[in-house]
C-alpha cells in the first residue's frame, strides 16, 4: 500500500539512538545537556502544549528533578536526544478515582504544581489525529514502554524484583540474570469486503452509533492471514478467501501493534458471536461517504488517526493500491 505509512503512528523517521542506550557516561551527560528535552507522563496521559502538540520540557525542569527513577531515551533529533519521564506516582487531591478512558468526560485532568499554566495533560486517544508524525511516534513510543514497565516489575523466570536497564528497554533480574525486553502483541484488523460492501461490527459497551472493523489478536503459531479469517469466522461466521496486508499502527492502548488486512470475503450471511460482538453489518461504500463526512443516521463518525478510519477512508477513495 503505497500510503501505508501515514497511518498516525506510522514511521515519522525518528533515529532511536539504540547504541547509546548501554553507554551510562554519554546518558548521564545527555541528561545535562541543554539541547535535550524530555517528555512527562502521568498514568498514561501526556503532557500537551496546546491542543496539538507535545510539551517538551528541558532536563533541568523542576518537575524532573529528585525522581527515584531516570527517564527513558526515545531517541535523536538534530537538537539532541529525546527522553521521556512518568511520573505516575503523583498522587493529587483532586484526581477523580479513575483516571482511565472510561473516566468521566466531565472529569478534568489534573494539573501539576510545577509544570507551567500553558502545559496541560491529555489523552493520546483525543489528540493522535492532530500530532504531527514525529510526535506521534514519540508519544506512542513513550507511552507503551511505560506500560510495559508498569505490568512487569518482576522477573518471569524466577518471580523476583527486576530492574530497568538499557535506558529503559530492558528489564534485568539480579537474581537469576533473566533479561527481559518490551512487550507487542500482534493484533489483525480487518477490512473485509464483498463487492462494494464492508463489514463492520460493534463490540459489546461501546457506545450508541459507535461501528468499527472486526480486529483480533493473532495466536501464537499463527500466520496473519490466517489470523483474519479465523477471527472474522469466529465473530460473525462470515468466510474470508484472499487476505492482504495493507498497513500496520503500533497502537499504545497498551502495547499492540495493529496489521491492516484487506480480506475478500466469500459469503454473506452473518451470524454473530454474541460473546464477542453486539452487532454485525455489511455497509455499502456509499454510506461509509457519509459515515466519513460525520452525517449518516446511524453510524457515528470514525476515531480520527485509528487504523480502521485510515484503511476506510483509503477503501473510499479507492486508493489501497
Amino acid at each position: 500500500m503505497r500510503h501505508a505509512e501515514e497511518v498516525t503512528f506510522g514511521g515519522s523517521g525518528l533515529d532511536r539512538a539504540a547504541e547509546l542506550r548501554d553507554q551510562e557516561e554519554v546518558l548521564q551527560a545527555a541528561r545535562r545537556d541543554p539541547t535535550s528535552d524530555c517528555l512527562l507522563l502521568w498514568r498514561g496521559f501526556l503532557l500537551m502544549a496546546g491542543e496539538n502538540a507535545l510539551a517538551r520540557l528541558p532536563m533541568d525542569h523542576p518537575v524532573l528533578q529528585g525522581r527515584d527513577k531516570l527517564p527513558v531515551l526515545l531517541g535523536r533529533e538534530a537538537e539532541g536526544l529525546v527522553f521521556a519521564q512518568d511520573i505516575s506516582e503523583w498522587n493529587p487531591p483532586d484526581a477523580v478515582a479513575d483516571m482511565g478512558p472510561g473516566r468521566p468526560q466531565q472529569a478534568p485532568l489534573p494539573k501539576h504544581p510545577e509544570v507551567e499554566d500553558a502545559y496541560h495533560f491529555g489523552d493520546l486517544r483525543g489528540v493522535m489525529g492532530r500530532l504531527n508524525r514525529r510526535d506521534a511516534e514519540l508519544a506512542a513510543s513513550a507511552r507503551a514502554l511505560y506500560s510495559w514497565h508498569a505490568t512487569h516489575q518482576f522477573c518471569s523466570r524466577c518471580g523476583k524484583p527486576s530492574e530497568v536497564s538499557m535506558a529503559g528497554w530492558q528489564r534485568t533480574c539480579p537474581s537469576c540474570g533473566g533479561q527481559h525486553f518490551p512487550r507487542t502483541d500482534p493484533v489483525v484488523i480487518m477490512l473485509v469486503t464483498h463487492g462494494n460492501d464492508l463489514l463492520l461490527g460493534r463490540s459489546p459497551g461501546w457506545p450508541d452509533r459507535m461501528w468499527s472493523l472486526l480486529a483480533g489478536f493473532v495466536e501464537p503459531g499463527e500466520t496473519i492471514e490466517a489470523a483474519v479469517r479465523r477471527e472474522v469466522m469466529e465473530e460473525t461466521r462470515v468466510p474470508v478467501g484472499p487476505v492482504e496486508y495493507l498497513s500496520s499502527q503500533p497502537w499504545a492502548f497498551p502495547n499492540s501493534l495493529m496489521f491492516g488486512c484487506w480480506g475478500e470475503a466469500t459469503g454473506r450471511d452473518i451470524v454473530i458471536d454474541p460473546k464477542e460482538l453486539d452487532g454485525a453489518m455489511w455497509v455499502s461504500r456509499e454510506d461509509m461517504v457519509d459515515v466519513l463526512a460525520g452525517t449518516h443516521p446511524d453510524i457515528r463518525p470514525l476515531r480520527q488517526g485509528a487504523i480502521a478510519e485510515f484503511l476506510i477512508r483509503n477503501w473510499v477513495a479507492d486508493t489501497l493500491d
